[in-house]
């Protein structure tokens, strides 16, 4: 019999499943994604007492089993509530969102424990520090880094040409090439997306910034709007569905 594994993680969504039961998918620190069944959480006050709620950091012990897709949840250990985001819409809102383009750029069991990593200290800054565009566009863009998804920012995909050198002429960021297309290019693609060198230079230095944002008081609102709305239409492209929690993040972007 397969032996229980032991490891960090954080709660991505929890479902019913039958009188009993629910259906539980973690983002784990060593295991990658890893979605399982609780039997009898619903009515357990001993092994998932208040740890399989969504952003919630806790240890999980699991088991494989044997010609299933889903693995068995032993008992769920809770280890950190972020109390003050569970306590702010706008936080919710933010938080939804993460766990979301997090579930969805990666498949089950891809281990990944920079992305572990990313995702936790991102709920900490939004715990503690509470929502911004700014952190919003900095976690999307290191999250599509370490997926493997980064944005190619500096030249136009087709024909190499740099934005920053070339300063005439407008700058549209395809879905499909994954990156910036000149003017002349963009002619040749549907899925564009219009963006302006404010935007393009919030969106490269942000892609440059290690560890956490850097200081919000160099990037104006409106590039960071503009970059969101790209990165997340690119988001979207790159998931193969539309978000279920981008409407209700976008009621709490801007004022």
């Amino acid at each position: 019999m397969p032996s229980f594994v032991v490891t960090p993680a954080v709660v991505l969504r929890s479902r019913p499943y039958g009188e009993s039961d629910k259906i539980v998918s973690f983002f784990t620190e060593l295991h990658g994604k890893v979605t399982g069944i609780a039997k009898g959480a619903k009515r357990s006050r001993r092994r998932f007492v208040n740890s399989l709620e969504p952003f919630s950091l806790v240890r999980l012990r699991f088991q494989e089993r044997a010609n299933a897709s889903l693995a068995f949840i032993h008992a769920c250990d809770l280890v950190r509530v972020f109390k003050s985001l569970t306590a702010h819409l706008d936080r919710i809102a933010h938080a939804s969102y993460f766990m979301e383009i997090t579930d969805g750029l990666v498949g089950e069991r891809d281990e990944n424990r920079a992305i572990f990593t990313h995702l936790t200290n991102g709920l900490s800054r939004l715990d503690e520090h509470g929502s911004s565009l700014l952190s919003l566009t900095f976690f999307e863009l290191k999250l599509l880094a370490l997926a493997g998804y980064q944005p190619h920012l500096g030249q136009c995909r087709r024909c190499g040409m740099g934005w920053r050198e070339h300063r005439s002429g407008a700058w549209r960021f395809s879905l499909r090439d994954g990156g910036i297309l000149c003017e002349g290019c963009a002619a040749f693609r549907k899925e564009v997306l219009p963006l302006s060198r404010g935007a393009l230079g919030a969106i490269a230095a942000l892609q440059q910034a290690r560890g956490v944002p850097p200081d919000g008081d160099s990037f104006p609102l409106e590039a960071l709007g503009e970059s969101h709305l790209a990165l997340l239409r690119f988001l979207q492209f790159q998931i193969g569905r539309e978000l279920k929690s981008a409407p209700f993040l976008e009621a709490y972007l801007l004022p």
